[in-house]
């Protein structure tokens, strides 16, 4: 089965297949518009362009959707359903998000899904909680399989450093438009200055500080406030490397992830993977991914209360952090291929134009 993924590149498609290379499956690399070879940057995929999509229609069996979509019109994306449904050719659907992180607005979103997945052959999700909303909203069903891992398997399972000292991260990234780390961080430093041998890390881009704009001007005031406190450590830094990400995960004890809307988590995979406890927001299905510790908060509520208890839960469970080992992520890729190869095939039953390769 040949399956153009969209896009094909990204790191939860590559942990798709299993640890010894798919069977089944061979997955089309991502077409790259010219003049865009050996460059880092995002473009549009290719395979959501309506007339590209109609000119290679043959090189694949199956589309695979799973992000890329964002900026498209409706238009275009029901263009695109039009052509693979003209080449009886099925779509696929991973639904990631049922609020997109990157807009408080989930306006163009919604629109998006409403073509998605009514026009899914198949459709995927990551969680039970998901899948019931999908239910409910469109009345379709939608195949539950965890999120594979996101750390490299050498790192997964590896004994932790030990300290003991207990340290709460709260990494503030980009800033992009659902996290609200400035909302939580009073709470997470009172809290944690109560708690014996604990201390707070804060990281954030050095980006969202390199302009002169008022919200950079408010965050650079509050992280000067935050440098004058005993026991917490603000670091400024370029993006992290994925390497780098690896090494904070394994330096920080807690990832309190300040979300105000949203759908599911890599960076919860993430700690899952490397052993560090997470205090995740209630909203969206966060909680349902892997084990972890919650609090209220949303687009407009904030429950101070609940984040206080779950870092006093996680330091009283510091030595017992629910972790991933690397025989059971292993064993969860091979589970998520062989369900994969299934959920292909059944799409593609539905289809009549096979690639002359698995005809």
């Amino acid at each position: 089965m040949t399956v153009a993924s969209v896009p094909t590149s990204h790191a939860y498609v590559a942990h798709l297949d299993p640890v010894g290379g798919s069977r089944g499956v061979v997955r089309v690399p991502d077409p790259v518009p010219p003049g865009a070879d050996g460059t880092e940057r995002w473009w549009p995929p290719r395979w959501l362009d309506p007339e590209w999509l109609s000119e290679h229609i043959d090189r694949f069996d199956v589309l695979h959707l799973h992000f890329g979509f964002d900026a498209m019109s409706v238009e275009r994306l029901e263009d695109v359903v039009r052509v693979l449904d003209s080449a009886d050719k099925p779509l696929v659907f991973t639904v990631h998000d049922l609020h997109n992180p990157h807009f408080v607005d989930n306006t163009v979103h919604t629109a998006h899904l409403d073509v998605l997945v009514a026009a899914a052959d198949e459709l995927i999700t990551l969680t039970p909680g998901a899948a019931h909303e999908i239910a409910v909203r469109w009345d379709r069903r939608a195949t539950v399989l965890p999120h594979p891992h996101v750390a490299p398997l050498h790192l997964i399972g590896r004994p932790r450093d030990g300290s003991p000292t207990f340290v709460v991260g709260v990494h503030m990234k980009s800033l992009r438009p659902n996290l609200d780390p400035l909302a939580v961080l009073d709470t997470v430093v009172n809290t944690i200055a109560e708690l014996p041998d604990a201390t707070v890390r804060i990281d954030i881009d050095q980006d969202v500080l390199a302009t002169d704009g008022p919200d950079s001007i408010r965050i650079e005031r509050v992280l000067k406030h935050y440098r004058s406190v005993p026991g917490v450590a603000v670091r400024v830094h370029p993006r992290f490397t994925d390497a780098e990400l690896w090494q904070y995960l394994t330096e920080i004890d807690v990832s309190v992830l300040p979300y105000r809307f949203g759908t599911h988590s890599g960076w919860l995979e993430a700690c899952h993977d490397l052993g560090t406890a997470a205090v995740v927001p209630d909203c969206g299905y966060f909680s349902e991914q892997r084990p972890c510790h919650t609090f209220g908060f949303g687009i407009d509520r904030f429950d101070a209360v609940s984040l206080s208890t779950s870092l006093r839960e996680a330091h009283a469970a510091r030595f017992d952090t629910a972790a991933a080992t690397r025989e059971a992520r292993e064993r969860e890729r091979e589970d998520i291929a062989q369900a994969h190869e299934h959920i292909y095939a059944r799409a593609g039953a539905r289809g009549f134009g096979m690639t002359g390769a698995s005809r």
